[in-house]
């Protein structure tokens, strides 16, 4: 069958999918809660459920290609932000389906992951969906001004337009930079440190904030460090996310 994935691309998707390799973290937890056996292949980054016993086929930026030519999958998963087209259009070529995620918010996480489950995968819609859904529905009273930094040396912060400040949004917590023409602008620290937020949310990936490692850079407002398979993933874990970065965020450390 063919049919459009988040981009519009066209992918002759198989009758029966019956191996899959997934080339982003989340779309691996994903397949891999509703069917462990079909995944043939994942990334050094793929890190749930743990004990995956998936070859790993490098990592999302330089993947194997021609190790996943050899293996064969009746379907690839990649995200537009995380994986290369070079490397989606060389696996094209050689005749496999590559399924294509794109995902900015939680409604279009949602919509994205039941359309590449059922479709791409030919699985059944899984539960954890609904779950997801009814967990995000809750809506917490105030507001925080908050800048997130996703990176150091360079700086490089949460701007406009990205799944995960949607998510914190969503949890009372508004972006400083949310108005940035850029999605992951790169800002000086002295810029974040004048920006008037009255919190520094610092997750652990893609840069891997520690107590030790981030807070200090902030003096004067305190720092809530929160889980970036949380904040940033998006699959299973979006049903404990709410919980989880709800409490993450209200036992912020003080300022230095």
């Amino acid at each position: 069958m063919e049919v459009s994935d988040d981009l519009g691309h066209r992918v002759s998707v198989p009758a029966e999918v019956a191996s899959i390799v997934s080339l982003v973290p989340s779309l691996t937890e994903a397949v891999a809660s509703c069917d462990l056996s079909l995944l043939a292949g994942a990334t050094k980054y793929c890190s749930h459920p743990p004990g995956l016993a998936a070859e790993r086929i490098g990592g999302t930026k330089n993947p194997d290609v021609r190790r996943i030519i050899e293996l064969g999958p009746d379907v690839v998963l990649a995200n537009e932000e995380e994986n290369r087209e070079p490397d989606l259009a060389a696996l094209r070529a050689a005749g496999i389906a590559v399924w294509v995620t794109r995902v900015r918010d939680l409604p279009e996480a949602l919509g994205s992951l039941e359309r590449m489950i059922t479709i791409a995968c030919r699985l059944p819609r899984p539960g954890w969906l609904d779950d997801a859904a009814q967990a995000w529905a809750r809506r917490p009273p105030g507001r925080r001004l908050a800048v997130i930094p996703i990176w150091r040396r360079p700086w490089m912060v949460l701007g406009s337009d990205t799944f995960a400040g949607d998510l914190l949004a969503r949890l009372g917590i508004a972006n400083v930079f949310a108005g940035h023409a850029e999605r992951y602008p790169r800002i000086d620290l002295g810029e974040l440190r004048d920006s008037g937020a009255d919190l520094a949310v610092l997750p652990d990936e893609p840069y891997l904030f520690t107590a030790d490692d981030g807070p200090e850079a902030f003096p004067g407002i305190p720092a809530a460090l929160v889980s970036g398979r949380h904040l940033t993933w998006y699959g299973p874990s979006l049903a404990d996310a709410p919980g989880v970065l709800s409490h993450q965020l209200s036992g912020e450390s003080q300022p230095p």
